[in-house]
């Protein structure tokens, strides 16, 4: 049997972020081990710890969809830092935690000060633009919305990349992104041109900097609560449309509204005139089941 935990991440509220299930002690498992317990707990993603191959570091971790293995993601990486630090440490700390990902090394800070734990990870990629010439009249149809709703200011669809790659589609208003979702054959045909499984959509929040949402239906996600990944990636959206200068840019996404699960993720970009130098993404989280799972 191998001992598991489930989190909720990006959120301090029990029931709310995104759910991920941790598997500890996954030294043994195969790729079809691995991809079978994936499946078994269909969440968004499932991250398997095992001994690190550089003692130097704290793990080296698989993360799988339910549908596929990944090389990197957001919301695996903060909840198992926090998971793994919490186990280590007791009473107030703040340590690194590095973790081996098929994309790279990650490094996490991890932070506790009385109840409150949060996590911060540098991106083991820089993020990239790679396509944007869109036609805006099929991303409307894909997610049921009118070639008017598609961007604003200065931002318009487009691909970027950084370890996995995502469409971002900028949106009118918080009134278009919540009406929005996929529509068939549309989406599919979007997907293709893309060459993508997953659309990031976001406008300018209330409350926040920018409010998204994401969808990921043919990698077996509907719609993901918070996105680590692709907040991260946003920053090369972000430069790309002009929304980042040089030095250092701090901002809040929210995330998740729309599905009764909001996520808070907070996005550091650091940049020069040359680009993007340095990205980072925290985030809290909370700790919700722990148990123990059969080997497949």
């Amino acid at each position: 049997m191998l001992e598991f935990h489930t989190c909720d991440v990006f959120t301090e509220t029990a029931f709310g972020g995104n759910p991920l299930a941790i598997v500890l002690g996954a030294d043994g498992l195969n790729v079809a081990q691995m991809q079978t317990i994936a499946r078994e707990f269909n969440l968004s993603e499932t991250i398997f710890v095992q001994a690190p191959q550089d003692p130097a570091h704290t793990a080296r971790v698989r993360i799988f969809f339910p549908t596929a293995e990944i090389p990197f993601a957001g919301h695996p990486t903060i909840g198992c830092a926090i998971l793994l630090a919490c186990q280590m440490h007791s009473g107030d700390f703040e340590t690194l935690i590095t973790l081996e990902e098929q994309a790279g090394l990650v490094p996490v800070t991890v932070t506790r000060r009385g109840n409150r734990v949060e996590a911060e990870f540098t991106a083991p990629v820089l993020p990239f633009p790679v396509k944007t010439d869109f036609p805006t009249d099929l991303i409307a149809a894909s997610l049921g919305l009118t070639p008017a709703e598609i961007g604003f200011a200065s931002h318009a669809p487009a691909t970027h990349q950084g370890g996995p790659r995502f469409l971002y589609v900028p949106l009118a208003s918080l009134e278009s992104l919540a009406r929005a979702k996929p529509h068939e054959p549309h989406w599919s045909a979007l997907i293709a041109a893309a060459e993508v499984d997953s659309a990031y959509l976001y406008t300018p929040g209330p409350d926040c900097d920018y409010r998204a949402r994401m969808f990921s239906p043919t990698a077996g996600i509907p719609e993901d609560p918070a996105t680590g990944s692709a907040s991260a990636i946003l920053a090369s959206q972000l430069m790309s449309s002009g929304a980042i200068r040089p030095g250092s840019t701090r901002l809040t996404l929210h995330q998740g509204v729309e599905m009764g699960r909001p996520s808070n993720i907070g996005l550091t970009i650091e940049a020069t005139v040359q680009g993007i130098s340095a990205v980072r993404v925290k985030g809290r989280a909370v700790v919700i089941s722990s148990g123990k799972i059969r080997k497949p």
